[in-house]
């Protein structure tokens, strides 16, 4: 049973002088989308019976199969706090649906709720996540455009009056306990300019909600501020990037299906054979966990985010660690996703690898404890350790050899994907860039 019933979705909107819902779903690049209505079309949206031109949406669907439904999942109706005093502004988070009923194979959400349903047939009945997102903060200027003057010269953990992002990120924390959110932690990064806010974590769904939730209200309490929120992973050069650590564990009828206290590590077998499909699959989820351009230049080596596929306990330079903590909270930590990645298809593609790891019964390589950054080629080889694609290019490619990966997309939204990101590619390859004219105007 639900939080919210229509009858006291209604009855809230009323009480508290909601004047328009926000309709929201995500598209397959991971950009939220809203249908606004007043709210005198409430009960129409409650009844499923509200529609839109999915033919409007990129990688949704042609023309001629454009009429869809917005179905809103009232559990997650909320009222934006920053709304308050001009006519509040409430929203809920929609699957789409065909006009037949069907749920649409192009929804990122409800794509993921069907790898979910695969799940099940393992026995596991819950898949969790606790995201990590960083993002940085940088000043607007007189028009209001964002600049490339940070907010702040802050260091990790910093405190005020170095960290003048904190009083933003403070008003940020209480807008989305506002809301609902159990905030874990909240702290300045290693780089100036850069924040990091934790969630408690949630099942699969919910935790993606979320984060497209703390991305809108990141943004619009930060310009509220005078400051403009960048997601982008690798906004400055020579700085540390932004990434979003995934957290992930698989449940069964309310136990850790990953804890054991008799295993090595005090893991699971289940735990293990998860981790072997995530690192066996590593390059072929990449496009999907770093899905442009820019994710590539956080990838690299000496800024603690990961470019080389192996696992440890210890350090935190491998692809994927494992955090100390154990019994409920015995969980794999992905490091490479970033916050450009569409939550909900990271989501389904990390969980189809894991699954086809139980499922095959791999068993993943020894861990490497030593720090990869500092080892040379040679002694990577000889570790087994393989990098990451080093370019959206060629994750491309090692998605589209990667049938496992598919599968956890679908056919619809696998090659929608492809398209678009095969196009951002080369729009991005022959571009000429400031850095070309720099290096070669004068010396040619």
């Amino acid at each position: 049973m639900g939080i919210f019933t229509k009858e006291s979705i209604a009855q809230l909107a009323e009480e508290q002088n909601v004047k328009f819902v926000r309709l929201q779903f995500t598209d397959i690049v991971g950009t939220v989308k809203n249908v606004e209505i007043p709210i005198s079309q409430l009960e129409k949206a409650l009844d499923n019976k509200m529609m839109f031109d999915g033919s409007s949406i990129e990688g949704f669907v042609r023309i001629e199969e454009s009429d869809m439904y917005l179905v809103p999942d009232l559990d997650t109706w909320v009222i934006f706090p920053w709304t308050a005093g001009k006519g509040k502004v409430a929203r809920m988070i929609c699957d789409v649906y065909h006009k037949s009923g069907e749920p649409f194979l192009g929804d990122p959400r409800s794509n993921l709720k069907r790898v979910l349903k695969e799940m099940e047939q393992y026995g596991f009945t819950e898949f969790n996540l606790g995201p990590e997102p960083e993002f940085f903060l940088f000043k607007l200027d007189e028009n209001g455009a964002p600049t490339l003057e940070l907010n702040d010269n802050g260091g990790y953990f910093d405190l005020a009056p170095t960290d003048l992002g904190e009083n933003c990120r403070r008003d940020i924390v209480l807008e989305l306990e506002e809301m609902g959110f159990e905030i874990e932690a909240s702290h300045h990064e290693e780089a100036p300019g850069q924040h990091e806010i934790d969630f408690k974590y949630a099942d699969a769904v919910t935790a993606c909600d979320h984060i497209q939730t703390f991305k809108l209200v990141v943004k619009t309490i930060a310009r509220n501020h005078g400051l403009h929120a960048t997601f982008m992973p690798k906004p400055l050069f020579g700085v540390a990037g932004s990434g979003m650590h995934f957290n992930m564990s698989l449940f069964k009828n309310g136990k850790n299906a990953f804890y054991d206290p008799n295993g090595d590590l005090e893991m699971s077998e289940t735990a293990y054979q998860f981790m072997a499909g995530i690192i066996k699959h590593a390059p072929g989820f990449t496009a999907i966990t770093n899905p442009t351009i820019n994710s590539y230049k956080r990838l690299v080596p000496g800024y603690e985010a990961p470019c080389y596929i192996a696992w440890s306990a210890q350090n935190r330079s491998p692809l994927v660690r494992i955090p100390s903590s154990r019994g409920q909270s015995t969980r794999i930590e992905l490091r490479s996703v970033d916050p450009t990645a569409n939550p909900y298809l990271a989501m389904a593609v990390l969980l189809q690898a894991g699954l086809s790891g139980i499922k095959d019964k791999l068993t993943p390589p020894h861990a490497v404890d030593r720090n990869i950054y500092i080892m040379n080629k040679h002694e990577r080889e000889e570790e087994g350790v393989v990098d990451l694609p080093h370019n959206l290019e060629e994750a491309l490619t090692e998605l589209k050899a990667d049938e496992v990966i598919k599968e956890g997309l679908g056919s619809h939204i696998f090659e929608n994907f492809i398209e678009t990101k095969e196009i951002e590619w080369e729009m991005f390859r022959t571009q000429v860039h400031p850095w070309e004219r720099e290096q070669y105007m004068t010396l040619y």
